[in-house]
This record gives C-alpha cells, structure tokens and sequence, in this order.
C-alpha cells in the first residue's frame, strides 16, 4: 500500500516546524530582552531613588552644619538688652539697620517681601522678633547683587528686603541680635546666615505671622 504522506505534504509539514520553533525561539528571546530591560529600569529607578535619598540627606547635614557653625564677620548683641515693648512713639536704635528693640505693635510684612523704598525701622524691627532675616542695601551696591538678593528674598518666608541709605555696609543681613556686612549677594555667607537665622533659635517669637502686617504704601 502506498504512504498517504506525500513529499510535498511532509516538506510543507516541516517547514511549519521550523516556522513554529523559530517562532517559540523568538517569543523566549524577547521575553529575555523584556525581562532584561525591565531588570535595568528598576535597577535604574533604584538607584536613582538612593541617589535622592543620598542627596537629600547631605543637604540636610549641610544645612545643620551651617545652623550650628558660627557666621564668620557677624556682630552679635546681648538679647537681654534688647527691648520688646510695643511702643507707638518712634524709638533711636544704636545700630543702623536696628537689629532688636522696642517697636511698633505692626510688623513690616516679611512673606519674601521686596521693598522698592525706605520701610519703617520700628515695624522691620517687629519683624525680626517674629524671626526675619532682613535684607539692606545701599546705593553703593551693584544692581545685579540687589536683584540677586531680591531673587532669594522673593522665595524665601520670613525675609524681607529694602533700601537703607545711611547704613554703612553696602549690603547688610539682620536678625534679632545678630548682623552681617557683605560686599557681594554671592558671599556665601549670605546663604548661611539665611540657614542659620531664618526662624532660627535668636527668635524671641517663633512661629509668629509675617503676613497681615504694613505693606509698602
């Protein structure tokens, strides 16, 4: 009796054979690739989220390093010697800008508030014991430093920023009891002080509002 299975039959038979196997290699062969590229992405996104853990984690260090480590240049007045009362008559401050006092019961806005004029001594001091950094210059200093500065006011709560003509430092930093002269806005003191002073541990009233006070008229 004669095979049922033709040469044409078994040749096409095992051209699906082939086709199916090669068909099997190249499915496990992508699904190696896929299991490969997914292993690299995680690996990748693992490591990228220690990297930012890391990163964070030196910024922090840094930063208490910075709280902790005394500002070279600064000048320092006993706290105890400050008045705080809340007067409505003008106050003569020793230093100028005033870095503590008696003062009006207003605060002078410091939310990163940029004054373009002249504020008011006594409520800029109200703001310092509510734990500003007060930012001053004169007209000796550079306008790209003035906007500089206004830039790194401008976000940062609990600062503020105006002209004083009459101050002697080009450009000086004031928190409540402490004082800082810098030439230049890139000093990088002027980072430090705003670490260490802004809400820093000088303030007699932390937590307290620097919003809904004097606004530039």
């Amino acid at each position: 009796m004669a095979s049922s299975t033709s040469p044409d039959n078994s040749s096409r038979q095992a051209r699906i054979a082939e086709m199916r196997r090669a068909e099997r290699s190249r499915d496990r062969r992508n699904a190696a690739l896929a299991i490969t590229a997914s292993v690299a992405v995680a690996a990748a996104l693992i490591g990228f989220g220690a990297w930012v853990l890391i990163d964070k984690k030196e910024k922090k260090d840094a930063a208490v390093v910075a709280a902790k480590a005394p500002v070279n240049g600064e000048q320092t007045w006993d706290a105890k010697t400050l008045g705080r009362n809340h007067v409505e008559t003008p106050v003569k401050y020793p230093m100028n800008p005033p870095v503590g006092g008696d003062h009006n019961p207003r605060w002078m806005n410091c939310n990163g508030d940029v004054y373009k004029n002249a504020v008011p001594e006594v409520n800029a001091v109200h703001s310092l014991e509510h734990g500003a950094v007060w930012v001053t210059y004169n007209e000796k200093a550079a306008k790209g430093d003035v906007d500089a500065l206004a830039g790194t006011v401008a976000k940062t709560p609990y600062t503020l920023m105006s002209p004083v003509k009459e101050q002697a430092g080009t450009i000086m930093l004031s928190a409540w009891g402490k004082q800082l002269t810098v030439d230049k806005a890139d000093d990088p003191r002027v980072a430090q002080f705003f670490t260490k002073y802004v809400q820093g541990p000088q303030t007699p009233e932390p937590g307290a509002a620097c919003t809904n006070g004097l606004a530039e008229k």
